[in-house]
Protein backbone atom coordinates (compact mmCIF):
# COMPACT_ATOMS: atom_id res chain seq x y z
CA UNK A 1 0.00 0.00 0.00
CA UNK A 2 1.32 3.42 -0.75
CA UNK A 3 1.94 5.43 2.32
CA UNK A 4 1.79 9.31 2.58
CA UNK A 5 3.77 11.58 4.18
CA UNK A 6 3.80 15.37 5.51
CA UNK A 7 6.75 17.28 5.37
CA UNK A 8 7.89 19.48 8.29
CA UNK A 9 9.73 21.78 6.50
CA UNK A 10 12.15 24.04 8.76
CA UNK A 11 12.68 26.51 5.87
CA UNK A 12 8.85 27.97 6.26
CA UNK A 13 7.68 27.14 10.19
CA UNK A 14 9.49 28.35 13.75
CA UNK A 15 10.21 25.50 15.94
CA UNK A 16 6.87 25.47 18.13
CA UNK A 17 4.84 25.84 14.99
CA UNK A 18 6.13 22.57 13.81
CA UNK A 19 5.87 20.59 16.58
CA UNK A 20 1.99 21.57 16.88
CA UNK A 21 2.09 20.91 12.98
CA UNK A 22 2.81 17.06 13.34
CA UNK A 23 0.72 16.35 15.87
CA UNK A 24 -2.06 17.91 13.49
CA UNK A 25 -0.15 16.12 10.78
CA UNK A 26 -1.05 12.54 12.90
CA UNK A 27 -4.49 13.15 13.85
CA UNK A 28 -5.10 13.91 10.45
CA UNK A 29 -3.81 10.34 9.15
CA UNK A 30 -0.42 10.96 7.99
CA UNK A 31 1.47 7.75 7.81
CA UNK A 32 4.95 8.80 8.35
CA UNK A 33 6.41 12.75 9.25
CA UNK A 34 9.67 13.94 7.04
CA UNK A 35 11.74 17.00 8.91
CA UNK A 36 13.98 18.75 6.46
CA UNK A 37 17.55 19.48 7.93
CA UNK A 38 18.32 23.32 7.09
CA UNK A 39 20.97 26.06 8.33
CA UNK A 40 19.44 28.33 5.92
CA UNK A 41 16.14 28.75 3.83
CA UNK A 42 16.14 28.41 -0.30
CA UNK A 43 14.38 32.32 0.07
CA UNK A 44 14.41 34.77 2.36
CA UNK A 45 10.70 35.21 2.19
CA UNK A 46 10.95 31.77 3.49
CA UNK A 47 12.35 33.16 6.97
CA UNK A 48 12.89 29.90 9.09
CA UNK A 49 15.80 27.50 10.30
CA UNK A 50 15.45 26.03 13.32
CA UNK A 51 17.39 22.90 14.46
CA UNK A 52 16.05 19.85 12.79
CA UNK A 53 17.23 17.25 15.55
CA UNK A 54 15.73 19.54 18.52
CA UNK A 55 12.48 19.75 16.56
CA UNK A 56 12.38 15.81 15.94
CA UNK A 57 12.97 14.74 20.02
CA UNK A 58 10.18 16.76 20.68
CA UNK A 59 7.52 16.07 17.70
CA UNK A 60 8.71 12.23 18.94
CA UNK A 61 7.51 12.74 22.12
CA UNK A 62 4.27 14.51 21.29
CA UNK A 63 3.34 11.97 18.43
CA UNK A 64 2.63 8.19 19.12
CA UNK A 65 1.86 7.04 15.19
CA UNK A 66 3.85 8.34 12.54
CA UNK A 67 7.05 7.09 11.23
CA UNK A 68 9.90 10.52 11.40
CA UNK A 69 12.28 10.41 8.70
CA UNK A 70 15.47 13.36 8.06
CA UNK A 71 14.92 14.49 4.85
CA UNK A 72 17.76 14.79 4.46
CA UNK A 73 20.39 15.16 6.64
CA UNK A 74 23.89 15.48 4.95
CA UNK A 75 26.79 13.50 7.54
CA UNK A 76 29.70 14.88 5.90
CA UNK A 77 30.56 18.48 6.60
CA UNK A 78 28.24 20.31 8.79
CA UNK A 79 27.94 16.93 11.00
CA UNK A 80 30.78 14.53 11.62
CA UNK A 81 29.37 11.02 10.55
CA UNK A 82 30.14 9.91 14.32
CA UNK A 83 27.32 12.40 15.72
CA UNK A 84 24.64 11.68 13.05
CA UNK A 85 24.81 8.30 14.58
CA UNK A 86 24.69 9.53 18.16
CA UNK A 87 21.72 11.83 16.81
CA UNK A 88 19.94 8.72 15.12
CA UNK A 89 20.49 6.18 17.36
CA UNK A 90 19.28 8.32 20.71
CA UNK A 91 15.98 9.71 18.36
CA UNK A 92 15.47 6.33 17.69
CA UNK A 93 14.72 5.39 21.02
CA UNK A 94 12.70 8.44 22.04
CA UNK A 95 10.52 7.39 18.90
CA UNK A 96 10.36 4.14 19.88
CA UNK A 97 11.47 2.85 16.64
CA UNK A 98 9.50 4.60 14.06
CA UNK A 99 12.64 6.66 13.42
CA UNK A 100 14.31 6.45 9.34
CA UNK A 101 17.90 7.85 8.93
CA UNK A 102 17.56 9.74 5.47
CA UNK A 103 20.94 10.81 4.48
CA UNK A 104 22.15 12.70 1.27
CA UNK A 105 25.63 14.13 -0.02
CA UNK A 106 23.75 17.53 0.77
CA UNK A 107 23.66 21.36 -0.79
CA UNK A 108 25.89 23.81 -0.97
CA UNK A 109 23.04 26.25 0.77
CA UNK A 110 23.61 24.39 4.42
CA UNK A 111 26.78 23.50 4.68
CA UNK A 112 29.39 25.87 3.45
CA UNK A 113 28.61 27.74 7.05
CA UNK A 114 31.45 25.96 8.63
CA UNK A 115 34.11 27.40 6.20
CA UNK A 116 35.10 24.26 4.28
CA UNK A 117 35.37 24.26 0.70
CA UNK A 118 32.30 23.06 -1.15
CA UNK A 119 33.49 19.24 -2.88
CA UNK A 120 32.43 18.30 -6.13
CA UNK A 121 29.21 15.82 -6.68
CA UNK A 122 32.16 12.94 -7.42
CA UNK A 123 33.67 13.52 -3.91
CA UNK A 124 30.57 14.51 -2.27
CA UNK A 125 29.41 10.64 -2.58
CA UNK A 126 32.63 9.25 -2.07
CA UNK A 127 32.49 11.22 1.24
CA UNK A 128 28.84 10.26 1.74
CA UNK A 129 29.72 6.45 1.42
CA UNK A 130 32.32 6.51 3.67
CA UNK A 131 29.78 7.98 6.21
CA UNK A 132 27.69 5.50 5.84
CA UNK A 133 30.12 3.02 6.77
CA UNK A 134 31.70 4.70 10.05
CA UNK A 135 27.61 5.16 11.07
CA UNK A 136 26.47 1.89 10.32
CA UNK A 137 29.94 0.25 12.50
CA UNK A 138 28.71 3.00 15.21
CA UNK A 139 24.87 1.43 15.28
CA UNK A 140 26.55 -1.88 16.24
CA UNK A 141 27.41 -0.81 19.38
CA UNK A 142 31.17 -1.86 18.93
CA UNK A 143 34.50 0.61 19.69
CA UNK A 144 35.43 2.50 16.32
CA UNK A 145 38.47 3.05 15.14
CA UNK A 146 38.47 4.73 11.32
CA UNK A 147 41.25 6.48 9.77
CA UNK A 148 39.76 7.39 5.95
CA UNK A 149 40.29 9.29 3.23
CA UNK A 150 37.86 12.14 4.65
CA UNK A 151 37.38 11.69 7.90
CA UNK A 152 38.59 9.89 11.55
CA UNK A 153 37.07 8.22 14.35
CA UNK A 154 39.30 7.63 17.62
CA UNK A 155 37.69 4.96 19.69
CA UNK A 156 33.96 6.03 19.50
CA UNK A 157 31.25 3.97 21.09
CA UNK A 158 27.66 4.75 21.11
CA UNK A 159 26.25 3.63 24.61
CA UNK A 160 22.57 3.88 24.14
CA UNK A 161 21.55 1.75 21.18
CA UNK A 162 17.93 0.94 20.13
CA UNK A 163 16.19 -1.98 20.57
CA UNK A 164 14.99 -1.51 16.79
CA UNK A 165 17.91 -0.88 14.77
CA UNK A 166 17.96 2.50 12.73
CA UNK A 167 17.06 1.80 8.58
CA UNK A 168 19.45 4.08 6.53
CA UNK A 169 17.37 5.79 3.24
CA UNK A 170 20.02 7.59 0.96
CA UNK A 171 18.89 10.16 -1.52
CA UNK A 172 20.67 9.04 -5.46
CA UNK A 173 19.89 10.84 -8.43
CA UNK A 174 21.49 8.51 -11.03
CA UNK A 175 22.87 5.39 -12.12
CA UNK A 176 26.59 6.40 -9.97
CA UNK A 177 25.14 6.92 -6.97
CA UNK A 178 22.43 3.63 -7.63
CA UNK A 179 25.62 1.38 -8.28
CA UNK A 180 27.25 3.21 -4.84
CA UNK A 181 24.33 3.49 -2.71
CA UNK A 182 22.01 0.50 -3.46
CA UNK A 183 24.09 -2.00 -1.87
CA UNK A 184 24.87 -0.08 1.63
CA UNK A 185 21.43 1.31 2.12
CA UNK A 186 18.36 0.17 3.76
CA UNK A 187 15.55 2.54 1.34
CA UNK A 188 15.67 4.62 -1.50
CA UNK A 189 15.13 8.72 -1.63
CA UNK A 190 15.33 10.36 -5.28
CA UNK A 191 13.59 13.98 -6.21
CA UNK A 192 11.95 12.77 -9.78
CA UNK A 193 9.41 10.15 -10.49
CA UNK A 194 11.84 8.25 -12.54
CA UNK A 195 10.78 4.67 -13.16
CA UNK A 196 14.08 3.65 -14.85
CA UNK A 197 16.13 4.90 -11.65
CA UNK A 198 13.81 3.12 -8.77
CA UNK A 199 14.42 0.13 -11.45
CA UNK A 200 17.96 -0.05 -11.02
CA UNK A 201 17.83 0.04 -7.28
CA UNK A 202 15.83 -2.82 -7.55
CA UNK A 203 17.66 -4.85 -9.94
CA UNK A 204 21.34 -3.78 -8.15
CA UNK A 205 19.62 -5.11 -4.83
CA UNK A 206 18.36 -7.94 -6.41
CA UNK A 207 21.73 -8.52 -8.36
CA UNK A 208 23.64 -8.42 -5.20
CA UNK A 209 21.25 -10.95 -2.73
CA UNK A 210 20.18 -8.11 -0.90
CA UNK A 211 16.03 -7.80 0.39
CA UNK A 212 14.28 -6.38 -2.60
CA UNK A 213 11.47 -5.32 0.07
CA UNK A 214 12.86 -1.29 -0.39
CA UNK A 215 11.29 1.65 0.31
CA UNK A 216 11.14 4.34 -2.14
CA UNK A 217 10.59 8.06 -0.98
CA UNK A 218 9.66 10.88 -2.70
CA UNK A 219 8.68 14.29 -1.69
CA UNK A 220 5.32 16.36 -4.08
CA UNK A 221 5.46 20.61 -3.26
CA UNK A 222 1.83 21.87 -3.34
CA UNK A 223 0.24 24.58 -2.22
CA UNK A 224 -3.45 23.80 -1.22
CA UNK A 225 -5.49 27.17 -0.62
CA UNK A 226 -9.26 28.16 -1.24
CA UNK A 227 -8.45 30.61 -3.19
CA UNK A 228 -5.86 29.51 -5.95
CA UNK A 229 -4.92 33.22 -7.09
CA UNK A 230 -3.37 33.78 -3.39
CA UNK A 231 -1.79 30.07 -3.71
CA UNK A 232 -0.43 30.83 -6.42
CA UNK A 233 1.16 33.44 -5.23
CA UNK A 234 2.27 32.15 -1.88
CA UNK A 235 4.18 29.55 -4.16
CA UNK A 236 5.68 31.58 -6.54
CA UNK A 237 6.84 34.13 -3.86
CA UNK A 238 8.77 31.04 -1.44
CA UNK A 239 9.13 28.31 -3.72
CA UNK A 240 10.49 28.95 -7.04
CA UNK A 241 13.70 27.98 -6.30
CA UNK A 242 12.46 24.52 -6.86
CA UNK A 243 12.74 25.10 -10.51
CA UNK A 244 16.26 25.09 -10.84
CA UNK A 245 16.33 21.59 -10.53
CA UNK A 246 19.29 19.71 -8.22
CA UNK A 247 22.17 19.91 -10.18
CA UNK A 248 21.74 23.95 -9.75
CA UNK A 249 20.38 23.82 -5.96
CA UNK A 250 22.94 21.42 -4.49
CA UNK A 251 25.51 23.89 -5.70
CA UNK A 252 24.11 27.81 -4.68
CA UNK A 253 25.82 28.87 -1.48
CA UNK A 254 23.24 31.91 0.01
CA UNK A 255 19.58 33.30 -0.28
CA UNK A 256 20.41 35.77 -2.32
CA UNK A 257 22.01 33.68 -4.64
CA UNK A 258 18.74 31.59 -5.33
CA UNK A 259 16.64 34.94 -5.35
CA UNK A 260 18.99 36.15 -8.47
CA UNK A 261 19.14 32.87 -10.22
CA UNK A 262 14.96 32.71 -9.77
CA UNK A 263 14.27 36.30 -10.75
CA UNK A 264 12.82 35.25 -14.12
CA UNK A 265 10.72 32.88 -12.91
CA UNK A 266 7.19 33.62 -13.23
CA UNK A 267 4.15 32.74 -11.33
CA UNK A 268 2.57 31.15 -14.36
CA UNK A 269 5.65 28.89 -14.33
CA UNK A 270 5.40 28.15 -10.68
CA UNK A 271 1.77 27.52 -11.38
CA UNK A 272 2.95 24.86 -14.35
CA UNK A 273 4.73 23.04 -12.03
CA UNK A 274 3.35 23.01 -8.50
CA UNK A 275 -0.38 21.95 -8.41
CA UNK A 276 -1.39 25.37 -6.66
CA UNK A 277 -5.21 25.87 -5.08
CA UNK A 278 -8.53 24.10 -3.93
CA UNK A 279 -8.70 21.10 -6.41
CA UNK A 280 -7.82 18.33 -4.52
CA UNK A 281 -7.89 15.86 -7.78
CA UNK A 282 -5.43 18.33 -9.34
CA UNK A 283 -3.06 17.60 -6.57
CA UNK A 284 -3.85 14.02 -6.64
CA UNK A 285 -3.29 13.96 -10.03
CA UNK A 286 0.24 15.83 -9.40
CA UNK A 287 1.45 13.14 -7.30
CA UNK A 288 0.35 9.84 -9.34
CA UNK A 289 3.46 10.25 -11.31
CA UNK A 290 5.45 9.25 -8.40
CA UNK A 291 3.25 5.88 -7.31
CA UNK A 292 3.41 4.97 -11.24
CA UNK A 293 7.19 4.90 -11.20
CA UNK A 294 6.78 2.80 -7.95
CA UNK A 295 7.60 4.75 -5.34
CA UNK A 296 6.22 3.25 -1.58
CA UNK A 297 6.39 6.31 0.15
CA UNK A 298 5.27 9.84 -0.77
CA UNK A 299 5.72 13.33 1.37
CA UNK A 300 3.16 16.02 0.26
CA UNK A 301 4.89 19.73 1.24
CA UNK A 302 2.04 22.68 1.69
CA UNK A 303 3.91 25.24 0.69
CA UNK A 304 3.59 28.72 3.36
CA UNK A 305 3.67 28.41 6.96
CA UNK A 306 0.01 31.11 7.49
CA UNK A 307 -1.82 28.09 5.86
CA UNK A 308 -0.83 24.81 7.78
CA UNK A 309 -3.16 25.41 10.19
CA UNK A 310 -5.97 25.52 7.76
CA UNK A 311 -4.92 23.27 4.93
CA UNK A 312 -4.42 20.65 8.42
CA UNK A 313 -8.14 21.22 9.76
CA UNK A 314 -9.87 21.19 6.37
CA UNK A 315 -8.16 19.71 3.11
CA UNK A 316 -5.55 17.22 4.97
CA UNK A 317 -8.30 14.56 5.64
CA UNK A 318 -10.30 14.75 2.37
CA UNK A 319 -6.59 14.66 -0.07
CA UNK A 320 -5.75 11.73 1.88
CA UNK A 321 -9.06 9.48 1.15
CA UNK A 322 -8.79 10.92 -2.54
CA UNK A 323 -5.01 9.90 -2.58
CA UNK A 324 -5.37 6.34 -1.17
CA UNK A 325 -8.78 5.62 -3.34
CA UNK A 326 -6.28 6.55 -6.46
CA UNK A 327 -2.85 5.21 -5.47
CA UNK A 328 -2.37 1.42 -5.56
CA UNK A 329 -2.58 -0.93 -3.22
Amino acid sequence: MTRFGYTLLTEQSGPKDLIRYAVAAERAGFDFELCSDHYSPWLAAQGHAPYAWSVLGAVAHATDRVELLTFITCPTMRYHPAVVAQKAATLQILADGRFTLGLGSGENLNEHVVGRRWPTVARRHDMLREAITIIRGLFSGEVVDWKGEYFEVDSARLWDIPEVPVAIAVAVSGDRSVEMFAPIADHLVTTEPDAGLVGSWHHLRRATGLPVETRVFGQVPICWDPDRDAAVERAHEQFRWFAGGWAVNSDLPTTAGFAGATQFVRPEDTAAAIACGPDLDAIVEAVRAYWDAGFTDIGLIQIGDENQDLFLEKAAEALLDKLRAAAPR
